[in-house]
């Protein structure tokens, strides 16, 4: 059953603390799931999305402590490659419905088990995933499948800060939220 984020468990306090890898799906989660066709005059199309600003500094708050993250999506954007360039993201895997093999992938390569993993997700693709982390997120607009099987619910949408709350969450379970709030000379 999943919980929201101010009712965490200090069980899931604790799984938070051990995250070393983020991972996420796109559509959904780092944007509101809609995509936006551009046609040209020459008939060709331009698929791209609405990225919420403050998931993609969240994300570099966590490179900048060594918490990898990644996305890993059925789909394949252009919009999807820069987004995660300028998020500093080290992992983008696109065009994979059958998202185990790169789950796998990425903790041999990152050498962590399933315990130091943490995933987003909104849609059946992603439960699969959810079984085999330490640590699953459903965004405010998963489908209700989705959500029951997550361990924890944002209470953002995706695409309207749902990343940037599980950022802030995984940071403030590792102790490192006060050194964050210090660099931008935020007192608490």
């Amino acid at each position: 059953m999943a919980v929201m984020p101010s009712e965490l468990s200090p069980e899931l306090q604790a799984r938070a603390a051990k995250i070393q890898v983020l991972l996420m799906d796109v559509d959904g989660v780092l944007t509101d799931g809609r995509l936006y066709n551009i046609p040209f005059p020459d008939g060709s199309i331009l698929e791209t999305k609405a990225f919420d600003s403050q998931d993609g500094i969240a994300l570099q708050w966590l490179s900048w402590h060594g918490i990898v993250t990644g996305v890993i999506s059925g789909r394949v954007s252009p919009a999807t490659a820069e987004r995660a360039r300028q998020a500093k993201m080290k992992y983008v895997y696109q065009g994979h419905i059958e998202k185990i093999p790169i789950l796998d992938e990425i903790m041999a390569d990152v050498k962590v088990g399933p315990e130091n993993v943490a995933y987003i997700g909104d849609d059946f693709t992603d439960v699969v995933i959810y079984n085999r982390v330490g640590l699953s997120f459903a965004t405010a607009n998963a489908r209700e499948e989705v959500k029951r099987s997550a361990h924890v619910t944002t209470d953002a949408k995706g695409g309207e800060g749902a990343v940037r709350e599980v950022c802030e969450l995984i940071l403030k379970a590792k102790g490192i939220w006060p050194e964050i709030l210090k660099k931008y000379e935020i007192h608490v």
